[in-house]
């Protein structure tokens, strides 16, 4: 037998003063009330109700079990009441896993808003730039920006990432403009650590990884590295999102806009889940309103 179910029409028994009645209650018969009180108190090894022909009443040990029991049952119902408000309305904790420069430059600046719209909802923003496992490492989704393997994720395609190749006016003064790919092996061009070789500066059709040096300044963070361009130390390539408003301002020159990498596909993935919540459906329209494709 259902051990909850049991003490449900156990305190039943109790609350309504009889088998007779409880059985009413469940639509069962009062035979199969007592067995539920038998099955009960079989586990227990111990009586808990005293029955004569007459009145049947708590022993000791009922009356503490039947306390007991409400308050399991207390909690039972608490937390299918929870469950069922989180399925009808926004709320509890998302995580969500984002690449650093995005989060940073353009998701982040936009979560006050969908937290605003939807009071009730946590949100845990972790950035990296590692692959994490949506699943095993128990995120809600996660932002991925390049091509997908088949990982049987629901992917739902955002805008694509666009990069900028820059430098301040000041290094440009001094060293003059690359015009071609192959001129980058006269400037000091900055480096992104997490780059893999293969394509460490390499410009539309051009082999431009070839021509461009290896820089006396690396980083594996792209910020770093712009500030580093806006000093007039060298040249930067970076997400738009991270360098366009200093382009806008004046900052950072746009450069070889004709052989900038071809923009990147981007994602975001969730487990496929028929009843997702709502902070989460919620959560991916807010995406899509603020970066899904034009």
């Amino acid at each position: 037998m259902d051990k909850l179910r049991s003490m449900e029409i156990f305190t039943a028994v109790v609350d309504d003063g009889s088998l007779t009645a409880a059985a009413a209650r469940f639509d069962m018969s009062a035979v199969m009330v007592g067995k539920h009180i038998r099955f009960l108190e079989e586990r227990l090894g111990a009586r808990l109700l005293a029955r004569t022909t007459r009145r049947q009443s708590l022993t000791e040990i009922g009356e503490q079990y039947v306390e007991q029991c409400r308050s399991i049952l207390a909690q039972v119902r608490a937390a299918e009441s929870g469950a069922e408000a989180m399925r009808l309305a926004p709320r509890g904790r998302l995580r969500i896993s984002a690449p650093v420069t995005f989060g940073s430059e353009s998701l982040s600046p936009l979560l006050p808003g969908y937290l605003a719209r939807h009071p009730e909802v946590s949100l845990d923003l972790e950035l990296n730039d590692r692959l994490v496992d949506v699943v095993d490492d128990g995120y809600d989704a996660a932002i991925r920006i390049g091509e997908l393997d088949d990982s049987g994720m629901i992917a739902r395609r955002l805008r694509p990432y666009r990069m900028l190749i820059c430098a301040s006016p000041a290094y440009l003064a001094r060293h003059g403009e690359p015009r071609m790919p192959a001129d980058l092996a006269d400037h000091e061009c900055l480096d992104f650590m997490h780059w893999k070789k293969l394509v460490r500066w390499r410009l539309g059709d051009d082999d431009g990884a070839a021509q461009a040096r290896v820089s006396r300044f690396r980083s594996n963070n792209g910020q770093a590295l712009k500030q580093a361009a806006l000093a007039g130390f060298g040249i930067v390539m970076q997400a738009e999102v991270m360098l366009a408003q200093e382009v806008a301002a004046g900052r950072l020159v746009s450069l070889l806009e004709a052989h900038i990498p071809a923009p990147r596909t981007m994602h975001v993935l969730y487990p496929p889940d028929r009843q997702a919540t709502p902070k989460l459906t919620t959560f991916i329209d807010f995406l899509l309103e603020h970066f899904g494709p034009r």
